[in-house]
């Protein structure tokens, strides 16, 4: 009998190793030989100065040193950074805020299901189309610009696209109109998993809603919130579309809105591979140590006792 319901386990587990097949060389096909290829033309000199291609040709880590040499890396890096702490901070408040009333079923609120799909609809605009709508928006002689002036809060229009933290401020905006529906999404459902009977529990021992907040959602939301962290800043720090439309590709006023995949595509525009290479195995190292400081400082590196 036991040999009988061995043979038909293994009988299944052949049939969810071939459903794992399409995954598997879909990975490899668009995951794992661009990584290695990368990896690959990054220790060559590899560009073309007019109509002359200079190399592929190996020379080991020069544009590792080319790249470290230039101090506006760790510029493009800061403003990619900051741009995404602006627009995260507040969607990850905001989703908690709006997760926490919509999973509350005390609070019996009507219409949920127009609310959520509203709430979502952003974030299945192309950015590019958002990023034109903000910039006809917030130009010099754009609907904000004239309600301002015409309703006596401003003088003259204001250059919104000429200030470093209008600018950044417009691209964190837009970053967290469109993310913060997903996050929200992410956030209730994780809710809604919670055991209804500790929340039970705590207001028979009379905790305030506060403190059933804190001390039991937070709590056990950790997994879904470090996914949530990790993800978005991965997303950050692939910011491209929304700065690059927004300002043009240059990344003005003075560059304090230039990306690292904004500086990377300037690169794979001008057919520099190798450079091109090297920045983005700085950037697949810089995502690593930041998801790894993620997990050391939300707790799940503890050993379970």
């Amino acid at each position: 009998m036991n040999k009988h319901n061995n043979h038909k386990a293994v009988s299944y587990n052949k049939w969810g190793y071939i459903f794992l097949i399409p995954f598997i060389l879909v990975y490899v096909v668009f995951q794992l030989i661009p990584l290695f290829t990368t990896i690959y033309n990054s220790f060559f000199e590899n560009y073309r100065s007019g109509l002359k291609q200079i190399g592929p040709t190996f020379i080991g880590l020069a544009n590792y040193k080319a790249l470290f040499a230039n101090a506006d890396i760790w510029k493009y890096l800061g403003n990619t950074m900051i741009m995404w702490v602006m627009g995260f901070v507040p969607q990850i408040l905001i989703s908690l805020l709006l997760g926490a009333w919509f999973s509350n079923t005390m609070l019996r609120l009507k219409g949920q299901r127009f609310f959520k799909t509203v709430m979502y609809l952003p974030n299945l605009i192309m950015a590019s189309a958002f990023s034109m709508l903000f910039f006809a928006l917030f130009s010099d002689s754009g609907p904000v610009n004239t309600i301002l002036v015409s309703g006596g809060l401003l003088a003259s229009p204001f250059k919104f696209l000429s200030h470093i933290w209008s600018t950044r401020g417009l691209v964190a905006l837009m970053n967290f109109l469109m993310w913060f529906g997903n996050t929200t999404i992410l956030l209730m459902a994780g809710m809604m998993g919670i055991d209804t009977s500790l929340y039970e529990a705590a207001s028979v021992d009379g905790a305030t809603s506060t403190q059933v907040f804190f001390k039991i959602t937070l709590p056990l939301l950790r997994p879904i919130l470090i996914y949530v962290v990790i993800t978005s800043l991965i997303g950050g720090l692939q910011m491209f579309d929304v700065p690059q439309i927004l300002t043009n590709g240059s990344g003005d006023p003075m560059r304090t809105s230039m990306t690292m995949i904004m500086y990377l595509n300037k690169h794979l525009f001008s057919k520099n591979y190798g450079m091109a290479g090297a920045l983005s195995v700085f950037l697949f190292v810089i995502t690593g140590v930041l998801s790894l400081i993620v997990f050391k400082f939300s707790g799940n590196s503890e050993k379970v006792k």
